[in-house]
């Protein structure tokens, strides 16, 4: 983490063992430099000064090696006055000038962060000087002195207190203690080679605690001894704890310093110091920052949650790891930095789980951080993430045999408030994909959050609280699921979706039924094994031209589905089964079959894709009469299958009541069961033909014409027409006659088309009751013979083809509307060669075939038979397409990129224009996994900008009807943009450094992106100025000459295009704000072009003025915030209101410093302004402010306005317990915001209000404003 910019990047590790109070700061010459004392070389030269004397040719030579406790040993033996001399020499020598400027503060800030949570110091130093008292003095602390050689026992139970390990300058003259002092070589070596007493403590410091050295130099001597010891320590097998060093080190530099210190067995945490410089500021400044953070405890972890919650989770540079912060704040095991997150508003992005949340980064050392001790023994498979992550002892379930449930372990206080942010997303399609991913099964109390709030919605819709629903999608636009999201959210609340990977084992089943024969609980087994659900993934949108409805059209546009079975391979687990108790049991389970097949169907229905007239088990199953087009690829239709065989079964023995079931059928909705009543008619003796005459005349003639019946209305026909006679044959021949409804064919064809497939219809049905044998009647004779004369080619299939609604195979088709060509792809690679090439039948306008299943199942088939063909140069661009839109996918990008690159990169430029979204998408996908063949990736960027592309800038958002250009909306999904993300990825791969510069190739096509002639490159900068930041730090000067221009707003449209990007993400950077600082405040005067992201800015601008920011002046921020419109400044109240919330127990000192400066000389002064939900966010920040509230309110009283729906400021004022402490305020703030005409509304928390405050103060009894807030009360809770 990194504290201060351009400072030294603490790891996590050590982080997370300094909360837990494992740390050792161990602290040098260095930290007293701000103080104007020397290091040792600085001393030794000054103890020569003082004394009158310059070193011999001996002493020179020790002191030239940089050996400078030797060069003193042997003065102390040369001087008249030996050892006394020189350690008075000393005292004279570190005399700290401790009234210049800072000069203690990092004493000060190491006296902080050297306390753990229960306030035991540990801190050693090797410094004589007496600084750290001066720290302690003036910051009000206090500690114990340890002075060697009388040291602590360094265990964590039995230490408290400073250790001068070398020995401490005394108050008042005293020689003894100045002979104690550690400073010659002859003093090292007693100390940790002959009596060993300060061997013996570091070695015993480094077993017990993590240190971190503080202000030595890699050479330095001290350093150097103790190292020595820890050396002597681990070649005896002792193990250790990493320990740490802050060091510097000139730029560029870095191995070099990183491999002496690895040397010496410390892990250096470098910062940079220029040449010749001796500017140790970023090491002070990140101790005084980290210092602030630890000693406000969990509230520094607060304010990082609020200061990077309305950023999306980014890739940047190794010293802004921004995201890290966030992690390891919002791992705080209280959950306090959690719950912040869950409630910051607007509503942090779900990026953050997909992105951050979910990546499994957390390993063996991370284990403590959560609770769980971890074994000695490093498990480095260890890994797991925030959001799936081992219980700790108090949350774990128990090991059992048996349990009332599922056992779950319990959540602990993160996990919940990170669930609860979680429901404020249940209109986002990504959060139901993502649970489904994960096994789609949920934890107990996870179930009924969702639950609740699904009910509390459902509520708020039929009471038509539109004011309320629209509060809440203020600040969580995705937090009201549609009626689309519902249904899903349902179906996963009731168990309906199959998770991933998990394959029950029917055949377990079978060879039990085969063993011990049908019983109950092997019906139970049964029923659970073919229970049907829904298998949910990702969907691909293609269709790039179209405007994006704000408002989806079907379930489908929200995400890809596919109804299953619980069980896999049924189908063909099925298909092997034929031993004699199966077939003692099929006609036992015909009404387990029955039920299960109703539940499927009801699936297809809740999703949107069956009804009483409409399903798609004729396209899954074409025929219910076993057929070779029955291909089985769809496991679900087994369940038609195993009833219609259950009910062959009991026709053997039952006529009778098979009759009975096929009328049942009948009379169920969904088509399919319609179809099983035909089979069943078409069967002899079964069902009367006046019986299926009557079902196919029913819903006015539907099931004679209708696509889903036909293969069994053919059948029927076929097998049964030869019995009609009388009335039954002259109504359906009649019915025939009048052809099919028009209302079943598109209403934009043509006359002659129309006339075509009347014709065609009318003699199907007519011939295939010829066919039959029946005698058909005078006219329908006719007609047949007027139709047949008119198309002599027509004749019936003799495969039956003519009776299917589509047909799967490579020969052929009749030529009318509803038929559908479905062709298999061969397995054969080389005849899968020949079958790409075969042209798609013209005039077969639904025609389809099996090549993207190739593509996504047998990739090595797909990808050989398109490379042989461009070995030829023979591109075609539609498989290509379809190709690399199934490729694209997680599991498959790799080895597609891996094999295919090369083959693209070939592709004439004609032909990857056709296909240039599926192409680009493909790339960005491998950009985030592959490490090879970057270079043709970065050769495909190159050629994908130089084509001439639509600019794809009009409106592509419609919401309420209503079109607008959104430009990170077109960005992210035109090829220009990403061919712009896959060049970042591949940059962010490199971890780039802060002022590395950008490398050649990036800099060049990024510098072409920046061109404003070339429209389409728009979409590059949108997305480039999404990583502004990281930019920016990099290489600075061509962020300053590229980028930058475009925030200006002399060009509208440039600039909404790359404040919209930036805003995306927003984050402060001081340098950056400096360098664009007119562009910033002038977009307050395009606050309604910012479109989706101008709430982004105005939170961005007021945390920007709460500050400090340098070089912005007051007047500058007021007129900003004057500019805004009253929607803006809404945005402001409630960011105030956040920042103020983050400051947690530093509230107090936040509002005088930072919020009521901006809000009496920046905020604007007009009541005009002021909106009800503005006045939301600023009572919420009058009570935020703790023991200032008399303060805040009484600045801000007279912006307040009575507000409709105050619950959750009633809420906060009673969990606050102002009332009881500021009970006339209380009744101040509660008067302006309620008046007697709302009515909607009554809190229990309101009535305690009004106790707490006659509590708290009874004369407020006669009080008009708390007498007016009672009777309310009282007449409205009766």
């Amino acid at each position: 983490m990194q504290f201060v910019t351009n400072g030294p990047d603490i790891p996590e590790s050590l982080l997370q063992a300094h909360e837990e109070g494992r740390v050792v700061f161990f602290c040098g010459a260095g930290i007293s430099y701000p103080a104007r004392l020397p290091g040792f070389e600085g001393l030794v030269k000054e103890i020569y000064r003082l004394n009158g004397t310059k070193p011999s040719e001996l002493e020179q030579a020790a002191l030239d090696r940089g050996q400078y406790d030797a060069t003193l040993d042997l003065l102390e033996r040369r001087l008249p006055g030996q050892r006394i001399a020189v350690r008075r020499a000393l005292v004279s020598a570190l005399k700290p000038n401790t009234r210049i400027k800072g000069a203690v503060d990092t004493q000060a800030a190491l006296l902080h962060l050297a306390r753990n949570h229960e306030g035991s110091l540990r801190l050693v130093t090797t410094n004589f000087d007496r600084i750290f008292h001066v720290a302690a003095k003036r910051t009000r602390q206090t500690f114990h002195e340890y002075s060697s050689p009388m040291l602590p026992i360094p265990k964590i139970s039995r230490w408290d207190g400073l250790v001068f390990l070398h020995g401490l300058i005394p108050n008042k003259p005293d020689d003894t203690a100045l002979n104690r002092l550690v400073v010659t070589s002859g003093d090292f070596g007693l100390a940790y080679l002959t009596e060993r007493w300060a061997a013996r403590f570091v070695s015993e410091l480094f077993r017990n605690y993590v240190v971190c050295f503080v202000g030595y130099s890699i050479n330095d001597p001290v350093l150097r001894y103790m190292m020595d010891a820890l050396a002597a320590d681990r070649m005896l097998g002792e193990i250790t704890p990493q320990a740490w060093a802050l060091g510097d080190c000139e730029p560029g530099q870095e191995e070099q310093k990183a491999n002496e210190w690895g040397a010496k067995g410390v892990t250096p945490i470098l910062y940079n110091v220029p040449a010749g410089s001796i500017d140790h500021s970023a090491l002070h400044n990140t101790l005084h920052a980290w210092a602030e953070t630890y000693r406000d405890g969990v509230q520094g972890k607060e304010a990082i949650v609020v200061k990077h919650a309305p950023a999306r989770p980014q890739d940047t540079t190794r010293q802004d790891n921004f995201v890290g912060r966030m992690l390891w704040a919002l791992s705080d095991k209280s959950g306090l930095p959690a719950k912040r997150f869950a409630d910051f508003d607007p509503v942090p992005s779900l990026d953050w789980l997909l992105e951050t949340f979910s990546l499994e980064n957390f390993g063996h050392e991370d284990l403590i951080r959560f609770g769980v001790p971890p074994q000695e023994e490093e498990d480095t498979k260890l890994r797991f993430s925030l959001v799936r992550r081992p219980a700790s002892y108090t949350r774990a379930p128990y090991m059992c045999l048996a349990s009332r449930g599922v056992a779950n372990s319990q959540w602990d206080d993160v996990m919940n408030h990170i669930f609860r942010w979680l429901i404020r997303h249940l209109d986002d399609p990504r959060l139901i994909i993502w649970i489904a991913e994960r096994g789609g099964h949920l934890q107990e109390r996870c179930v009924f959050l969702i639950q609740d709030r699904l009910d509390r919605l459902a509520t708020l819709e039929l009471d038509g609280n539109t004011a309320e629903l629209d509060r809440i999608r203020l600040s969580s636009p995705k937090a009201v699921p549609g009626p689309l999201m519902r249904i899903l959210w349902n179906l996963l609340l009731s168990d309906r979706l199959k998770p991933p990977g998990h394959n029950p084992d029917l055949y377990n089943w079978f060879r039990q039924l085969k063993r011990d024969g049908l019983s109950t609980t092997m019906r139970f087994k049964l029923r659970g094994l073919l229970a049907p659900k829904l298998l949910l993934r990702k969907p691909i949108r293609w269709d790039y031209d179209v405007s994006v409805p704000h408002t989806p059209l079907s379930i489908r546009h929200l995400v890809d589905w596919e109804l299953v079975l619980t069980a896999d391979h049924v189908h063909s687990t099925l298909n092997e089964q034929d031993c004699d108790n199966w077939n003692i049991a099929l006609p036992l389970l015909l009404n387990d079959f029955q039920q299960l097949l109703q539940d499927a169907l009801d699936l297809l229905h809740e999703m949107g894709e069956a009804d009483a007239f409409k399903d798609r088990s004729y396209w899954d199953l074409p025929s219910i009469t076993p057929h070779w087009q029955n291909r089985g690829y769809h496991d679900w239709v087994s369940l038609i299958e195993l009833l219609r065989d259950s009910w062959l079964a009991v026709k053997v023995n039952d006529v009778p009541r098979a009759a009975i079931i096929a009328n049942g059928w009948f009379e169920l909705p969904y088509p399919t069961f319609k179809r099983l009543a035909l089979f069943a008619a078409s069967h002899d003796n079964c069902i009367p033909y006046e019986e299926w005459v009557k079902w196919l005349l029913s819903d006015d003639f539907w099931w004679l014409w209708c696509v889903e019946t036909k293969r069994e209305v053919n059948r029927l026909f076929v097998l049964q027409g030869k019995y009609l006679s009388g009335f039954a044959q002259e109504n359906l021949e009649t019915a025939i006659l009048a052809g099919p409804p028009r209302n079943l064919y598109r209403d934009d064809l043509e006359d002659g088309r129309w006339e075509y497939i009347t014709d065609r219809s009318v003699w199907l049905h007519l011939a295939k009751l010829k066919a039959s044998d029946l005698n058909l009647g005078a006219v329908a004779t006719t007609r047949l013979e007027e139709i047949s004369n008119r198309y002599p080619t027509w004749e019936l299939a003799d495969n039956e083809r003519d009776e299917f609604s589509h047909w799967m195979s490579g020969t052929g088709d009749p030529d009318f509307e509803d038929s559908r060509e479905i062709e298999s792809a061969p397995r054969n690679r080389h005849e899968l060669v020949t079958w790409l090439q075969k042209k798609e039948p013209e005039h077969q306008s639904m025609y389809e075939d099996t090549w993207r299943d190739v593509c996504r199942t047998r990739f090595f088939h797909s990808a050989y038979a398109l490379c042989e063909l461009a070995k030829r140069d023979i591109w075609l661009t539609e498989r290509w397409r379809v190709a690399l839109q199934a490729w694209a996918t997680d599991d498959l990008v790799s080895r597609s990129w891996h094999y295919i690159a090369p083959i693209v990169q070939a592709m004439p430029d004609h032909y990857l224009k056709e296909i240039i979204h599926s192409v680009a998408w493909w790339m960005e996908t491998a950009s985030k996994f592959i490490n090879h063949h970057q270079d043709i990736l970065i050769g495909l960027c190159r050629r994908i900008l130089a084509l001439p592309l639509e600019a794809g800038t009009d409106a592509n958002i419609v919401i309420n009807g209503n079109k607008s250009y959104s430009p990170v909306d077109a960005a992210i999904n035109h090829p220009i943009g990403h061919v712009t993300q896959v060049l970042v990825n591949l940059w962010f791969k490199q971890e780039p450094n802060d002022n590395e510069q950008l490398p050649d190739y990036l800099n060049s096509i990024f510098s072409a992106l920046c061109d404003p002639s070339i429209k389409r490159f728009v979409h590059g900068r949108v997305l480039l100025s999404s990583q502004l930041i990281a930019l920016f730090r990099v290489d600075r000067p061509w962020t300053e000459q590229y980028l930058l221009p475009f925030f200006s707003w002399t060009n509208p449209f440039e600039a909404k295009s790359v404040w919209e990007g930036f805003l995306w993400s927003p984050r402060l950077y001081q340098p950056l704000m400096i360098a664009f600082k007119p562009q910033c405040l002038d977009s307050a005067n395009h606050y309604a072009e910012l479109g989706d992201h101008r709430q982004q800015y105005a939170t961005f601008l007021t945390y920007a003025a709460l500050g400090p920011t340098a070089d912005y002046t007051t007047e500058e921020f007021r007129a900003a915030f004057e500019a805004l419109p009253p929607e803006g400044l809404e945005q402001c109240a409630l960011a105030l209101y956040q920042a103020q919330e983050g400051a947690a127990d530093k509230r107090e000192d936040y509002w005088k410093n930072r919020v009521l400066p901006l809000w009496k000389h920046i905020w604007p002064k007009s009541r005009n302004l002021l909106t009800s939900q503005m006045t939301v966010s600023l009572a919420r920040l009058i009570i935020a402010t703790g023991e200032e509230f008399p303060s805040a309110l009484n600045n801000v009283l007279n912006w307040l306005v009575p507000v409709e729906h105050p619950y959750y400021v009633v809420h906060r004022l009673h969990e606050s317990g102002l009332c009881t402490r500021f009970p006339v305020e209380a009744t101040l703030l509660l008067g302006s915001i309620l008046t007697d005409d709302n009515r909607q509304w009554l809190s229990n928390e309101y009535g305690a209000c009004l106790n707490d405050i006659i509590q708290a103060e009874p004369k407020l009894e006669q009080d008009a404003q708390y007498s007016r807030l009672r009777d309310y009360f009282r007449k409205n809770s009766a």
